[in-house]
């Protein structure tokens, strides 16, 4: 175990991130604003932002709570989601206003997908435009069908979805989100391309800390659910080799996902692990169970942002290693929200 007290670190990016709206977004905002430079923001509201118009409104409402917390310096990233119909012209407009990326949700695989991809051939006329345009495509990767079993939708998606893509859009660029499968790691590690900056992955801190085990120990541990599920313990080290091996490929997505109290601790619960309240001292847990810590600021600070050719952020932050109590529950809107690890004691925080 590393005897490292602090750590100074150029300020990181979540390049995966989901805020909600309204009285939500106000409550749970200021966490991830207090830890990283820019966020990619999820556009999977109720409706979807499918429209650089909904994007640019999404948008002003954000930078206003941001405002309002005096956090105007955090610059979200905004994403629109990827449908059946969306037309080419939408990808041109999304690129010319600075739109970080398409989101593709296959239809039904998490939270708010229902508007999703059906088929992604549907997609092809805006896939083209944004691979001549080298706009990045960010997926959820996994399979919907109902008779794979869930813990190999990931890996069914490799064989099924993914390789015919990259094989029809050779120069597109795509973001594997969330990876979960040690199939998913080496396929991004491997993968054979001239442009180092065709494909790349997030990884959350959930998945690199936990196992299936999690979500069964001593009962259903309904905040340990969330989409892709977490799995064997041998995927999880293989996310674990991949976060610290120092490879460009592989960059910091939290997929902090808030939800109520209610609604995770119910008989059809919603997925999802909140990590957003202490993101950092998550990863550099993680990093540094195999010795790793040297390898937490490439893979938090500089790979996301040299993917998306985006500048590498000026400011620092400073982690320190003392006890960092994690709240019961804490405030969302109306209802409260759990946060992972709640009511325990984490090693790692900021200063």
């Amino acid at each position: 175990m590393s005897s490292i007290q602090t750590m100074t670190l150029v300020k990181p990016d979540d390049w995966h991130l989901h805020v909600r709206d309204g009285e939500v977004l106000k409550d749970v905002l200021g966490h991830t604003a207090s830890q990283f430079g820019r966020a990619v923001i999820m556009p999977n509201l109720k409706p979807p932002v499918t429209t650089v118009a909904l994007a640019k409104a999404y948008q002003s409402r954000i930078e206003s709570q941001l405002h309002v917390l005096g956090k105007s310096d955090f610059k979200p990233l905004m994403t629109l989601y990827l449908t059946d119909n969306t037309p080419a012209s939408e990808v041109q407009q999304a690129h010319a206003e600075h739109m970080i990326g398409f989101k593709l949700y296959p239809a039904g695989a998490t939270t708010n997908s229902d508007a999703g991809v059906t088929n992604l051939r549907n997609c092809y006329k805006a896939l083209e435009a944004m691979q001549k345009l080298g706009m990045p495509l960010l997926i959820h990767g996994e399979v919907t069908n109902p008779e794979i079993d869930v813990f190999d939708r990931e890996a069914v998606f490799i064989d099924r979805i993914l390789e015919p893509l990259r094989n029809d859009f050779p120069e597109l660029r795509i973001v594997f989100e969330h990876i979960t499968t040690k199939q998913a790691a080496h396929y991004v590690r491997d993968a054979h391309t001239q442009d180092k900056k065709l494909i790349a992955a997030t990884i959350t801190a959930h998945h690199l800390l936990m196992n299936r085990n999690s979500i069964f120990a001593g009962g259903i541990r309904p905040h340990h659910y969330c989409l892709p599920i977490l799995k064997r313990e041998e995927h999880r080290l293989a996310l674990l080799e991949a976060a610290t091996s120092g490879s460009a490929r592989f960059f910091l997505g939290t997929d902090s996902a808030p939800h109520s109290k209610g609604l995770k601790e119910n008989d059809c619960g919603c997925a999802g692990c909140y990590t957003a309240w202490n993101a950092l001292g998550l990863y550099a847990e993680a990093f540094e169970s195999i010795d790793c810590l040297n390898r937490l600021e490439g893979f938090a600070s500089f790979f996301g942002a040299d993917f998306y050719g985006l500048p590498r952020n000026s400011q620092k932050i400073v982690l320190v290693k003392k006890p960092h109590s994690v709240p019961s529950e804490l405030p969302m809107g109306k209802d409260v929200l759990v946060p992972l690890r709640a009511g325990q004691t984490i090693a790692w925080g900021l200063q």
